[in-house]
């Protein structure tokens, strides 16, 4: 689902939020609730998507290479110990373009688990997140984390379109045959939503997301390229925004939180395959499918099936931004599984006055350019469609060419559009290694 909520709160090394998720398709009517955030071409097209694996060099770093990536690359298969299905269909909620895996929480040290489905992969936030009625069977197990006064640790994160507000609790998370012990994770919804503070230190505007039919999905992983989803912004102060401490559920106020206790990225935290992900996804019609399937893998360059081989890196900063272009203009651009659509500025006409997806009177073909902080870059041509066109057929779920804006002018968002047909790794942020994306 989602990316926290882009500066806010000022100190917080969290970076605005890559939920746009949200096109639920019901009938034949259309939901549409974005939150996430360029090409110098625009023109009237039917051909295929445009947009996978690119050539280029071998992981390639510091050389400036350019080249233009398509998307046809089909998902090997889910092999290893490292690797799980990753399903796109109509879900828990029947919201379009939500990639979700399975994650088995289980009490610390115990035996005590619960595997929940539909759990929303999203390469733009940091940290497990689940809604608290999707984990009722383990969810009284689950340890709360304390604050420094001792009271009851709470989290308000931001996203695009709102925010995710519950207690911090400790698990072990483990997804397919990978494990992470002791990871703090954000119970969505188990404290009242009167009690999440609001005002200037508070949390962010916009929706309390706290149910599947906000979320789409029962949880979050965010696997974004930083371990901690605040990091030094939250261990040094306590008017950071996003972190609390309250008396029984209630009079929450601000908290510092050292980093062993700030919600963890779990895959940072697996024994070997803790160093990027890599997510597969089939290329789709631009009309849309039923679904689509395909496979995340744990780790680049630790097993024989996460190789970095035949794609190109390019450098971002901690939080997986790094420089594009589109139209002339120049834009903080990042990839955001957690996006349902691609998130950009335009003047294509909105389907309504309350959506914020394109509709345009036809196929659009665009491109974007991005580069690298090592000067690699790359055109990503993508395709729009008007949203009210491809929700026609309320049966499809995944879709290549659904496209939005949010108000945000700085921000060029590739959600999960981009990542079909294509071989996406995300390296993560390391003391030897900085993040990067690689396609």
């Amino acid at each position: 689902m989602h990316r926290t909520t882009r500066g806010l709160p000022a100190l917080s090394s969290q970076r605005a939020g890559g939920m746009v998720r949200w096109l639920g398709v019901l009938l034949l009517s259309v939901m549409l609730a974005a939150c996430g955030g360029g090409g110098d071409s625009s023109s009237s097209s039917s051909g295929g998507s445009s947009g996978g694996n690119s050539g280029g060099n071998s992981g390639g770093s510091g050389g400036g290479s350019s080249s233009t990536s398509s998307a046809n690359a089909q998902p090997t298969a889910a092999n290893g110990t490292n690797a799980v299905p990753i399903n796109v269909n109509s879900g828990v909620a029947n919201f379009v373009n939500i990639p979700n895996v399975s994650v088995t929480v289980c009490a610390p040290g115990s035996s005590v688990c619960q595997t929940i489905d539909n759990i929303q992969v999203d390469t733009a936030s940091f940290g497990l997140r689940l809604l608290g009625s999707a984990a009722q069977s383990v969810l009284g197990s689950l340890p709360g984390t304390r604050a420094a006064n001792g009271g009851q640790l709470a989290e308000c994160a931001g996203f695009a379109d709102g925010y995710t507000w519950g207690t911090v609790r400790t698990a072990d998370v483990k997804i397919g045959t990978e494990v992470a012990s002791a990871v703090p994770v954000q119970i969505i919804g188990d404290l009242d939503a009167a009690a999440a503070p609001t005002g200037v230190n508070g949390c962010p505007s916009g929706n309390d997301e706290n149910s599947t039919a906000d979320i789409g999905a029962n949880g979050i992983l965010g696997i974004g390229p930083q371990t901690y989803d605040c990091s030094a912004g939250c261990v040094s102060t306590a008017l950071n925004g996003m972190y609390f401490s309250c008396t029984n559920g209630a009079n929450c106020v601000g908290s510092s939180v050292p980093l062993a206790q700030q919600v963890t990225n779990p895959v940072t935290k697996f024994a070997v395959n803790n160093n990027g992900v890599i997510l597969q996804l089939p290329p789709v019609p631009d009309g849309g499918a039923p679904s689509a399937a395909g496979v995340l893998i744990f780790g680049i360059g630790t097993q024989s099936n996460n190789g970095l081989t035949g794609v190109t890196k390019y450098g971002t900063d901690q939080y997986g931004d790094l420089s594009g272009t589109y139209k002339g203009n120049t834009y903080t651009t990042f990839f955001d599984s957690g996006s349902n659509g691609n998130f950009f500025p335009d003047s294509y006409p909105l389907c309504s006055s309350t959506s914020a997806f394109y509709c345009p009177s036809s196929e659009q073909s665009l491109s974007a350019t991005i580069r690298g902080t090592e000067g690699n870059s790359a055109v990503v041509p993508f395709q729009l469609v008007s949203a009210r066109t491809l929700t026609q057929n309320s049966s499809n779920f995944a879709f290549n060419s659904l496209g939005g804006q949010l108000g945000l002018d700085n921000m060029f968002d590739f959600g999960l559009p981009f990542f079909f047909g294509r071989h996406v790794y995300v390296g993560f942020q390391l003391p030897n290694s900085p993040a990067y994306v690689a396609f």
